[in-house]
């Protein structure tokens, strides 16, 4: 068996907890998946299984997220998982301030990645330094925001802002709400988080862990087809004789320039794998059938 499952992660699981259940329920060994989420965050995390797993690598980087931020609060870890640093009631911040200043968070943004991160330094993840007090430096990377929707607000001493935010791989969420009470002067933390798009994968058509359950015990799970997510990718169709030839490892000449990364199909349907064009050759890179 191989292929993708669109899960919707459940609240305080880890995304390696969702990865070893998966992998008790379908009994596979290989099981992987693409995008960590936070414990306190839902919503949808990719999961690949047998020789899909080498696909991961592939996927589009985009992502969305529906995002609650209060204003008043600073926490350790950039959300209500943390300590409380500062909490100061805020009743006067209204929605025209958060308007004024939200332009500053789309584009191309410099960002300092939260201290209670997955992100390594010196080779050690950031969340285990800081569990263990250990101050870092941790570098500032560029990423991007493509859109901020802002989708209700609610006044009060904290009061709470909902947006959507559709955003590029590696940007954290924790970290827009750090740095958008900053501006204000109020503080923000998160205090919820789910991703409605992840790598190709929509919120719409996930499904839970009961769910895939369910469907096995009545023998009505199917697995994305390994293909589905890397729609993005151009595509080359070799025929039977130069399809053979590829999978066995030989380079195929090709007279295409569509880039440098490709999916590989026999005949129109039968996906082989992924490749990489290069002086008019096509290279196998990850090879699904031999």
């Amino acid at each position: 068996m191989q292929g993708f499952l669109n899960l919707n992660k459940p609240f305080d699981w880890t995304s390696h907890d969702c990865v070893a259940r998966v992998r008790k329920l379908l009994r596979l060994k290989r099981v992987g998946h693409a995008g960590t989420l936070d414990p306190a965050a839902t919503g949808v995390l990719p999961i690949a299984f047998g020789k899909a797993t080498r696909l991961l690598q592939y996927l589009p980087g985009n992502k969305a997220y529906q995002a609650t931020i209060r204003f008043g609060l600073q926490t350790t870890t950039d959300d209500l998982q943390g300590e409380i640093i500062t909490s100061a009631p805020c009743p006067e911040l209204s929605l025209a301030e958060i308007n004024a200043i939200l332009p500053q968070f789309i584009g191309e943004i410099q960002q300092i990645p939260p201290n209670y991160s997955a992100i390594q330094v010196d080779g050690k993840r950031l969340y285990d330094l800081a569990r263990r007090g250990l101050q870092v430096e941790v570098p500032v990377r560029t990423v991007e925001v493509f859109q901020i929707e802002i989708l209700a607000w609610r006044e009060g001493e904290f009061p709470e802002l909902d947006i959507a935010i559709a955003c590029g791989s590696g940007t954290y969420i924790r970290a827009i709400a750090r740095d958008l009470g900053a501006v204000l002067q109020t503080g923000g933390t998160l205090a919820a988080l789910t991703r409605t798009v992840s790598s190709g994968f929509e919120l719409t058509n996930s499904i839970t862990l009961s769910d895939l359950e369910t469907q096995l015990q009545t023998g009505t799970f199917q697995a994305i087809a390994p293909d589905t997510p890397l729609l993005h990718l151009p595509t080359v169709i070799l025929p039977p004789v130069s399809a053979h030839k590829w999978c066995q490892g030989q380079r195929i000449p090709v007279n295409l320039d569509i880039g440098d990364t490709v999916r590989v199909y026999e005949q129109e349907t039968h996906f082989l794998g992924i490749g990489q064009i290069k002086e008019q050759l096509l290279i196998p890179i990850t090879v699904l059938h031999n």
